[in-house]
Order: C-alpha cells, then structure tokens, then sequence
C-alpha cells in the first residue's frame, strides 16, 4: 500500500512508515490524559515531576549505550528487541499501576527507548537519499497527525469509562497494536548496508573500547561550532517538548478548569490544522527556504504559549486560536529540523554521533520534569514560559546558524 501512495519512499522508508500509525495512535489516545492519569492515582505533581525526571535520567544511560548496541546487534534487532521492552512491557505497567512506585517501575523500564530510537532513525535513513530525507520526515510528521485525529477515543472512552478506567483500556490497546507494530516492522525491512558494516566492525570490540570512542565523538562534536549549534536547537526543541507534553494537560484541567472530556478535542484539532498546512502552506515552501521556514514556526509556537499565559481563559475559541498556531508552528518547523540535524551526520558516524547526541539532550531535558513540577506548584504558568523561552532561544540560535552556513557557502 505504502508503494501506491507514496512511490518516492524506498526500502526501509517505506516499511518504517507503513507500520507507524500502529504506534502513533494509541500514543496519541493516552499521552494527553497520562498527567491526569498520575494525577487522578494521587501522585503529586512534584511526584509526577520525579516519575518524569527518572525517566529521562534512565534515558540517559540507555543513549550511552544505544549507539554501541545499535552497532552490535544491527538497526533491526535492537529496534525489535527494546521497542518490546520499553513500550510493549511499559504499557502493561502503566495498564496496572497503582501508586507512585509502579510508575517508578514502567518510567525505568520505558526509559529504554532510546535505543529503538537511535535505531529507528539509523534504519529509516540509511538507505535514503539525502534529497528524500525532508520528504520521509515530512510523512512521519503526517502520520503523527493522523494518529492525533485518534485523540478524541481517549476522550470518548475517558468519558464513559472514567479517568482510571479508561486510562487502562488505552494502555491495554496500545500494547496489542504496538506490538503488532514492533513485529511487523521487523519482517518487512532489511539491515542496512552501513548496519552489516558496523556488526562486523564492533563484533571483536568490546563496550569500554567503544565507550572510549564515543569520548572522542564527544570531543569532535564540541570542536564543530555549527554543528553544535543545529544540535543546540534541537535540544531546546526537545526541552521545550518534554515540558509541554507533561504540564499543558493539566495546565489546561486544573489551572484553566476545563472538563477532562473536551481535552482530546485539542490534539485533534491540532491534526486537522496541521493537514492543512501540509497541503497549502508546505508545497509553497523552497527546499533553501528550509531555515527561515524553522524561524517561523519558533515565532508561532512561541506566541500560542504566550496567549495562554496572559489571558489564561478557558474561553474555548481562544484555546482554540492558541492551539492553531502551535500546529502550523510546528508543522512548519519539524520536518525541516529533523532533516537538517540528520543531513549534517555522516552515514558512518550515524549511530554513534546520534546517541551523543541523545545523550546532549537528555542531559539538558532530565531536570525539566522535575524543575516543571516545582516551577507548576509555585505558579501553573511558568512552565510555559519557560517553553516560549526556549523557542525565542532556538530562534535566536538558527539565525546564528544561518550565518554560519552562509559563509560556509
């Protein structure tokens, strides 16, 4: 099917995309209720800040060593085997968790992910054209925002069933269709040329000669001043995310007292916008306009926040507006972003360079859950701002590094 639809995409492109709305809906269903799941099983929020910041700091070890088992057991079995683990197990932790420590337990183990993610990413690149890459994260992008138009189950199911209750029927879906993802991604890809290339380089190193390559990627990295600042607005974009995706929900339920029932309407919403961007505004968009294209959607995204923090109401079309211009800032804006940091990573660098990477990020996103819970109990809006602060930072960093390019050039 994704042939049909999509000639452009080739080999592992095309298999990688074709099982994503596998994972990508039941996300979608139980990630805006998952702080009000937490919230509702009587964690704190500086509770919900700690399971957060646990999480990431996990996220951290395991991206010190996804780039090496990457490497080791080829982009396709260390996709399958801790996708399984840190999705498929945590869901069914999160399905029945019952106070603050099961959720220590499914934030440790879902703290793995960084290795399918640095395989994911190693796997659905490799074998694609430079010049295909934008279009490939193009389609992710699409597909996420088709899984977001899924959002409202969450809330159907969240209505008739309650918080708790239809909380653990999503968990329960999202472990039956994101393994049947995990499996089915697995038998319709093959290892990549520079995956067989890496098996066999690391097959007689072991993981302190590798650790002490990644020091010396380390050191490379932090010698290449544009590089690094691609890779510092990318970590801000994730900083940004980390916040956002934990403390806007209940921001919006407990700050703003919305009815939990009209909260998923807002991802769907933000689906819908984002289509419509994709079809209007981004076929309008020059490849070389890629930078200024980023630009913009900082500008945008920075601007919904502030509307929700100034006039905090919970008048529906204002939440509404605010949630339009976050889409098409961030429709506008990813895409490129994700093509920009993996065009300026070698193919044969890519598993290693990009854990550093993970790591950077991790490193800069671990304190946000926690710093998130305390900055929310001394005032709920902070937390937003501190998202709009980092997109004006990253504005200000791509402009920085549109210089650089330039007199590269």
């Amino acid at each position: 099917m994704a042939r049909h639809l999509f000639p452009r995409l080739q080999g592992n492109s095309r298999g990688c995309l074709a099982f994503e709305p596998f994972f990508l809906i039941p996300f979608s269903m139980f990630s805006t209720y998952a702080t009000l799941y937490m919230y509702e099983l009587g964690l704190t929020e500086v509770n919900i800040g700690w399971v957060t910041t646990i999480g990431l700091i996990v996220q951290v070890f395991s991206s010190l060593i996804s780039g090496y088992l990457t490497d080791r057991l080829g982009r396709k079995r260390a996709i399958l085997y801790f996708d399984l683990l840190s999705w498929s197990l945590a869901t069914i932790l999160w399905a029945v968790s019952q106070n603050f420590w099961f959720f220590v337990a499914a934030a440790f183990i879902n703290g793995f992910q960084r290795v399918p993610h640095i395989a994911f990413y190693c796997l659905i690149v490799e074998d694609t054209k430079p010049s295909d890459r934008t279009y490939v994260f193009t389609l992710l992008q699409i597909i996420s925002v088709i899984g977001g138009l899924f959002a409202p189950l969450g809330g159907l199911l969240v209505a008739h069933y309650g918080m708790v209750s239809g909380m653990r029927i999503m968990y329960v879906l999202a472990f039956v269709m994101m393994t049947f993802q995990f499996v089915g991604r697995h038998l319709t890809t093959r290892e990549t040329e520079a995956g067989i290339q890496k098996r066999k380089e690391t097959r007689g190193l072991g993981l302190k000669q590798i650790m002490t390559e990644y020091g010396g990627a380390f050191r490379e990295l932090w010698g290449d001043s544009t590089l690094l600042l691609i890779f510092a607005v990318y970590i801000l974009f994730n900083f940004q995310a980390t916040l956002k995706t934990t403390y806007l929900s209940l921001y919006l339920a407990d700050y703003l007292h919305m009815d939990n029932g009209i909260l998923s309407l807002f991802p769907a919403v933000s689906s819908v916008i984002m289509l419509i961007t994709l079809w209007l505004i981004m076929p309008k968009i020059p490849e070389k306009s890629a930078n200024r294209s980023m630009m913009a959607g900082f500008a945008l995204s920075a601007l919904s926040n502030v509307m929700l923090v100034l006039y905090p109401s919970s008048n529906l079309v204002w939440i509404g507006l605010s949630t339009i211009l976050a889409a098409v800032g961030l429709m506008i804006s990813s895409p490129y972003l994700e093509a920009a940091v993996q065009n300026a990573i070698d193919d044969d660098k890519r598993a290693k360079v990009f854990s550093v990477l993970s790591v950077l990020i991790l490193l800069f996103t671990a304190p946000a859950g926690i710093i998130g819970g305390w900055a929310y109990k001394l005032d709920p809006r902070i937390p937003l701002w501190l998202v709009t602060g980092a997109f004006v930072l990253s504005y200000v960093l791509l402009q920085m590094y549109r210089k650089r390019e330039r007199a590269a050039h």
